[in-house]
């Protein structure tokens, strides 16, 4: 253990391996206060992963993390200026001192009224926003003659946008504000309603709607049994992020990724509100319950993740133009007869 962090000393910089130490107690603090949610609400279960995960990405991250710690203490180290660099420090210190109020209000809720929906969002918005610029701030100095870039292509920068999942994940595990929540499981549960009412009558299959609830032949079924879809869209986010974060390195693809798991959290959800909806009416309403409504819970979550694990390598391809291909072929076949 001592030879260990003798290690990371030596690697890092002592700043800024204060401020990983500090963000990481920041992370410890939201993760025991989500912890109440994780064991008392089934939709929030799988957050008993995220520091896990968390842990797990940067672990994975951490040769790129040394690079870039290097790379930004660099005599040559580019670093915003003029407007981008005016804006960069802007964003930086109001990201600080909001991130650090968020947290304090969160705090004082937490520890005034114990575990709440407005206390545990405010704890892990305020994690995330105080995390980042308490890392940038803390990054290894430059020169004062190093070169002068844009915004994104700022060594800091780049070496903050490694910790984006670790500081951020924790708003998909935390429990949406009440209102939020009920809302969009309103939206979804009159959405499930309709095409599984739609699809049935269109089979000329006997089923009625009264609101979220199907009449059919042998008895009636609440859309909620079936699941309004928070539950696996919760779920999803979360493993589109984690996937993306691991596997994923263009900024365009990870949003992409991620977007797909909620096309898949839907839809998968979809077709178990149909095969729950046929169980019911071929058994009856309560032949649902217990342990094919909970295979069915499951079914969505593993088909989401092997569509997204199917998705990686077409975000992965790389293509490479006929010009690439010419210009590199006289170095292939020099490399060739060199290997002869």
């Amino acid at each position: 253990m001592k030879s260990l962090w003798k290690q990371w000393t030596a690697a890092v910089p002592s700043a800024f391996l204060s401020a990983l130490l500090l963000s990481a107690a920041f992370m410890g603090f939201v993760a025991w206060d989500q912890s109440h949610w994780w064991s008392t609400k089934e939709d929030y279960g799988f957050g008993w992963l995220v520091p896990a995960f968390v842990a797990f990405v940067v672990h994975d991250r951490w040769p790129r993390i040394l690079v870039a710690i290097k790379a930004c203490g660099a005599p040559d180290s580019p670093r915003a200026s003029g407007g981008a660099g005016w804006v960069l420090n802007f964003l930086t210190y109001a990201a600080l001192a909001g991130g650090a109020l968020l947290f304090l209000v969160g705090a004082l809720y937490r520890a005034g009224a114990g575990p709440s929906y407005p206390g545990t969002l405010a704890l892990s918005l305020g994690t995330g926003v105080l995390v980042l610029p308490l890392l940038f701030l803390n990054a290894p100095e430059s020169a004062p003659s190093a070169p002068k870039v844009g915004l994104f292509a700022d060594a800091r920068v780049k070496l903050v946008a490694l910790f984006l999942f670790p500081a951020l994940v924790w708003l998909v595990s935390a429990p949406m504000v009440s209102v939020v929540e009920n809302n969009l499981s309103l939206f979804m549960l009159n959405r499930v309603a309709s095409v599984v009412f739609f699809v049935f009558d269109i089979l000329g299959l006997s089923i009625e709607q009264r609101g979220n609830v199907l009449v059919l032949p042998l008895g009636e079924v609440g859309v909620a049994e079936a699941c309004s879809g928070i539950r696996s869209f919760t779920a999803c986010l979360f493993a589109g992020s984690f996937l993306s974060a691991v596997f994923l390195d263009k900024l365009w693809k990870k949003i992409g990724l991620v977007a797909s798991a909620i096309f898949f959290a839907f839809m998968t959800n979809l077709l178990r509100s149909l095969f729950l909806t046929a169980w019911a009416y071929n058994y009856g309403p309560k032949e649902i319950e217990g342990t094919v409504h909970d295979v069915a819970g499951y079914a969505v979550l593993g088909l989401t993740v092997i569509g997204l694990l199917c998705l990686l390598p077409l975000f992965n391809l790389t293509f490479v133009s006929g010009d690439d291909v010419h210009d590199h072929a006289p170095t292939e076949r020099k490399a060739d007869r060199v290997a002869r």
